[in-house]
C-alpha cells in the first residue's frame, strides 16, 4: 500500500464511503502478512516510496507466485528479479497483467505508470553481452517511476559510438552503465557528465576477468569522481538507487 492508496481510504471512511469495520479489513496484514515461509512486507512502498520487489533466485516457483499474489493484490507495482522461465510461467498462469521479460530474468506487475522522477535516467552498457544486466537496471528504473534512456553496445573498444551519444547522455540526470572486461566504460562517461553516474561491473569476459571481480576493481578506482560502483551484475541495485537520486 502506497501513500496514494492510504489516502484514498482515509477519504472513504472521512466520506462515509467505506465504514471503520471496512477500512480495518483492508489493513488486517499491514505492517506485513506472515506465509508461514516468507513475511510479506506491505509497508514497504509507505516507508520508501518504492514497491516491494521478490528475488526469485533460491525459491520455488509456488512461493514466488503465492508471495507475488499477496503482494499485488496490495499494491499496483511489483517487480520480481532473477526469474526463469518456469517461475515465470507459473505467476503469468495464476496472476493476470505479468510480463516476463527473459533476457534480464525480471517479471513486472505494472499497473501505475506515474512518472515521479525529476528527469531522465540514462541506463547505458558497453557490449551486447551485457544488456542483461542494463535490462535489470532498466525495468527496475520504469517500474519504480522514471522515464528511462537505453543505449547500448557503446564500449570503449569503439569509443566512437560513446562518442555519437554524448548528447543523449548530457540530458540525463543520472546514468547507470553496465560494464564487463576490464570495466572501464563509466570512468570514460563520467569524465564527461556532470551528473551521478552508478557503475555496474557485469560478469562478463574472459578468464582473468574473475566473473566481474577485475571490472569491480577497475570501476572502485575509477579516476572520474562523479562514479559510485554496485555490485558484480546488480542491474536491480543500481536501477533502485538511480530512482532515489531522481527523485531528489
Amino acid at each position: 500500500m502506497d501513500r496514494d492508496q492510504l489516502r484514498t481510504l482515509f477519504e472513504q471512511v472521512k466520506s462515509g464511503a467505506l465504514n471503520v469495520e471496512g477500512a480495518l479489513d483492508r489493513m488486517r496484514h499491514m505492517p506485513f502478512e506472515d506465509l508461514g515461509f516468507a513475511k510479506v512486507d506491505h509497508h514497504r512502498e509507505l516507508r520508501h516510496g518504492m514497491p516491494e520487489v521478490i528475488l526469485a533466485k533460491g525459491k520455488t516457483p509456488e512461493q514466488v507466485t503465492a508471495i507475488a499474489e499477496r503482494l499485488v493484490a496490495n499494491s499496483n507495482n511489483v517487480l520480481i528479479t532473477r526469474a526463469d522461465r518456469a517461475c515465470a510461467e507459473m505467476v503469468q498462469a495464476r496472476l493476470a497483467g505479468a510480463e516476463y521479460l527473459p533476457l534480464s530474468g525480471t517479471i513486472r506487475f505494472w499497473r501505475d505508470r506515474k512518472i515521479h522522477g525529476k528527469g531522465m535516467i540514462a541506463v547505458v552498457c558497453a557490449g551486447t553481452s551485457d544488456i542483461p544486466v542494463a535490462e535489470e537496471a532498466q525495468v527496475t528504473a520504469e517500474l519504480m517511476g522514471n522515464e528511462v534512456d537505453t543505449i547500448h553496445d557503446i564500449g570503449v573498444a569503439g569509443i566512437h559510438r560513446l562518442m555519437h551519444n554524448r548528447d543523449r547522455l548530457c540530458q540525463a540526470r543520472v546514468i547507470v552503465v553496465c560494464a564487463g572486461m576490464e570495466g572501464a566504460l563509466p570512468s570514460v562517461v563520467g569524465g564527461m557528465v556532470s551528473c551521478p553516474v552508478i557503475a555496474v561491473p557485469t560478469s562478463v569476459g574472459y578468464g582473468a576477468s574473475f566473473n566481474g571481480l577485475a571490472a569491480l576493481l577497475g570501476m572502485l578506482n575509477s579516476c572520474a569522481s562523479n562514479v559510485t560502483v554496485v555490485n558484480i551484475d546488480n542491474g536491480f541495485g543500481a536501477g533502485y538507487v538511480a530512482s532515489l537520486i531522481n527523485r531528489l
